[in-house]
């Protein structure tokens, strides 16, 4: 069983198991904001609620470099499985400017792409295929982006981690 652990501001931090929340909510660190109903956690002091999420007393800065690093998977899920030219299912990713033009592996320059547009394409530019990208590609953002664990997510996080998007 995972927490979400939001921020004072309520923004989300961190996913913990319920055994570190459970820690923080009996050292008064934080606060139980959503409980699991039906299955406490007993202890030889008695049960207490098991935390689905929970909220720190005080606020925690967190720095703003927390650059989501560009992966194959990541990019596929930024561009929820879609083809960046042709809207079809993608399976692969594609450089816009390609790598042997010196393209990088960044996420302004990497989309989705489905196998046939990627054979089709090869290492030249949507420019000189004359096709047009769907959309600008760009670095993903939210809670659900720089919260590590969130893509696993338990249905009472999403109204918490809809507020960090």
């Amino acid at each position: 069983m995972r927490t979400l652990v939001l921020n004072a501001g309520y923004e989300p931090l961190a996913v913990v198991s319920f055994k570190r929340a459970l820690v923080l909510v009996m050292n008064d660190k934080a606060t139980v904001v959503e409980r699991v109903e039906g299955d406490p956690v007993w202890a030889a002091a008695g049960a207490f609620d098991r935390p689905a999420v929970i909220i720190l007393s005080r606020y925690v800065r967190v720095p703003m470099s927390r650059r989501v690093p560009v992966t194959r998977r990541g990019v596929l899920r930024r561009d929820n499985h879609r083809c960046g030219y042709c809207g079809k299912a993608a399976s692969t990713i594609d450089h816009v400017l390609p790598r042997s033009r010196g393209g990088a592996d960044s996420w302004e320059n990497l989309v989705a792409c489905c196998l046939r547009c990627n054979n089709v394409k090869s290492n030249r530019t949507p420019q000189e295929m004359r096709w047009e990208l769907r959309f600008i590609p760009r670095p993903p953002h939210g809670g659900s982006w720089t919260v590590r664990g969130t893509e696993r997510s338990d249905p009472c996080w999403e109204p918490y981690l809809a507020l960090a998007a």
